[in-house]
């Protein structure tokens, strides 16, 4: 066998279909598109927006708009010119501040911004800082450290939606160790976080280390309750 002597498969080549050639061919006239409308158009299908009527894809997905981040870090903003007035050498930290309710929320952390100047040295001690609020302060003489961010306690929780449950019968008592048995937990060790996503449809009496306010709602809406579990 040479190179010029090699063919398709037989069936695997066929010519292309002549459409609206008259009505003898079989396909004539509309072409086999049927008379008028969408189908019978040009470049009809539309794009992926085009669904329909429905909501397009691209406008369900939820970092468009409506996602809330759960791991999310709220911070006191504080600037240079709300320090005006202190004393050199006077040492600003968090429960300072708080005390001079120049913080909106104490449990959250601190950052210092550069907004304003400082003239007298002082000791700053808080969670971050810009650099140049870290320049203004040490050019006046005084000296910048940084406290350690506390680590989220629930990094690592085995976080579980409450549409989840309703593999369980009515009246169960659901436990981290029947959801492990269920299959739903990746490490069956660490604690449990309940949240709100999905509907519950059975009376469940569900203990957990921790559930979310919609998760919660929406157990007893089903009639069931729900027990925290303190380690």
């Amino acid at each position: 066998m040479k190179l010029h002597e090699l063919k398709p498969r037989p069936g695997s080549r066929r010519p292309r279909k002549r459409v609206g050639r008259g009505i003898a061919a079989g396909q004539g006239k509309t072409a086999g598109r049927g008379t008028k409308g969408q189908g019978a158009r040009a470049g009809e299908g539309g794009k992926l927006y085009r669904q329909g009527g429905n909501l397009p894809f691209y406008r369900r997905l939820p970092f468009k708009r409506g996602f809330t981040n759960l791991f999310r870090k709220e911070w006191n903003e504080v600037n240079l010119e709300q320090l005006e007035g202190l004393d050199p050498g006077a040492e600003v930290t968090p429960e300072v501040l708080a005390e001079a309710g120049l913080l909106d929320d104490s449990a959250n952390p601190v950052v210092l911004l550069g907004r304003g100047e400082v003239s007298v040295p002082l000791k700053v001690r808080v969670h971050r800082i810009s650099r140049g609020a870290r320049a203004r302060i040490e050019a006046a003489g005084g000296e910048v450290e940084l406290l350690p961010l506390e680590v989220n306690e629930t990094a690592g929780w085995n976080r579980l939606q409450i549409g989840a449950l309703n593999r369980f019968e009515a009246g169960s008592e659901v436990t981290p160790e029947a959801m492990a048995e269920a299959g739903l937990l990746r490490d069956p060790e660490k604690p449990v976080m309940l949240l709100g996503r999905g509907r519950l449809n059975v009376p469940l009496t569900v203990r957990v280390h921790r559930v979310s306010h919609r998760a919660l709602r929406r157990i007893r809406a089903a009639g069931g309750k729900v027990e925290l579990i303190v380690d």
